[in-house]
């Protein structure tokens, strides 16, 4: 059986090079083709030798998770849909903005944080994916770019919980970072989390340089562990302390995002209470209006309390802008990421399965 070269390591390359007699600093060559050239055929290595190539080729071969579709909304928001070895798909959305371009990339197939208000926990825990499957998103979606349009911003915020999934997230953006690796900066590359606070403590550790974006969404810890179930395993007390105790770099703040919901968490009082939780943590606060849709019985906010609660955050000296979704027309908006495809695909698959009993 072949081994997959991109389930290896930096250092695990050098040494199958060196078990081949062959020098290590291939390795470097190697990387660059796997992940800033996005090669997946060991014949595209030009600089390297043919011999080399063959012993390549014959014990290992180079993943690539294929993209089934790609949709573009008539706001210039495109989703890609790429396809697991189960069957099943994992999408991520490009967004362009004022010349800058950002994309948001999956850690799971599906989600067991369990958040009422996003399509994507309705689909349920199916598995983590891997680093290398983390990467492929950013390394197929960059092949298929203008050249003058390659430098991303990297948000991990799709489908999942990224610190859910610790181990492989961490390797995924140690590859994105590394000059070997995507080489791309960690100052454009942002995870997001919905509050596991004792995997927050272990990212102090890691030292990545990345920015930080956590889900609030409620200021009350009764509310809050109705929206969101890891409140109660986290409450908004012990999150709240675990950003106070995260060592920022100078002039780097937390991006707070909170969802506003018509009549759910978006009053004055809430607002208030917001402010008085956030006094003394450096950050900036995301006001997103939920993105309706058939399958939650929620409500957007209205134009006038998303700006009352906007106006009391700065008047309490707070940075509070408001983030419009975008793709909402391919279902590609925040809290609306993999729900439909999955029915769809179940259906599919039970169908297939069915046809051949």
């Amino acid at each position: 059986m072949k081994c997959n070269l991109k389930t290896l390591s930096f250092h695990e390359l050098e040494l199958i090079l060196a078990e081949m007699g062959e020098k290590t600093y291939h390795a470097r060559q190697i990387s660059r083709w796997l992940y800033q050239r996005g090669v997946a055929d060991f014949a595209a290595m030009t600089d390297i030798s043919q011999s080399l190539r063959r012993k390549l080729d014959e014990g290992y071969y180079i993943s690539e998770i294929p993209l089934v579709e790609v949709r573009t909304g008539e706001d210039g928001c495109s989703k890609y849909v790429f396809r697991l070895p189960e069957g099943f798909d994992i999408e991520s959305v490009l967004i362009p903005d004022q010349g800058r371009l950002t994309l948001c990339i999956s850690t799971q197939l599906g989600c067991r944080q369990g958040c009422r208000f996003c399509l994507t926990s309705r689909m349920g825990f199916i598995r983590n994916l891997l680093a290398h499957e983390i990467c492929d998103q950013v390394i197929q979606v960059k092949k298929r770019l203008p050249e003058e349009k390659t430098t991303l911003n990297i948000v991990l915020m799709g489908m999942g919980e990224p610190l859910d999934n610790y181990q492989q997230t961490i390797s995924a953006i140690r590859l994105m970072t590394s000059p070997l690796g995507l080489n791309i900066s960690p100052r454009h590359i942002t995870l997001s989390t919905a509050g596991l606070v004792e995997e927050l403590y272990r990212l102090r550790q890691e030292k990545l340089g990345i920015n930080l974006a956590v889900s609030i969404n409620a200021p009350f810890e009764d509310l809050r562990s109705w929206l969101m179930p890891v409140n109660r395993r986290y409450s908004l007390e012990y999150l709240l302390k675990a950003l106070r105790d995260f060592p920022l770099p100078a002039r780097q703040r937390f991006t707070i995002e909170y969802i506003l919901i018509g009549g759910v968490n978006d009053s004055p009082e809430a607002a208030r209470q917001l402010c008085r939780l956030l006094r003394g943590i450096p950050c900036k606060i995301n006001l997103i209006p939920y993105n309706p849709n058939p399958f939650l019985n929620f409500r957007e906010c209205t134009e006038k309390s998303l700006e009352q609660f906007q106006q009391i955050l700065i008047q309490h000296h707070l940075t509070a802008t408001v983030r419009r979704s975008r793709g909402r027309d391919i279902g590609a908006a925040c809290g609306q990421l993999g729900y439909v495809r999955y029915r769809m695909r179940q259906a599919e698959l039970t169908h297939s399965a069915t046809k051949s009993a």
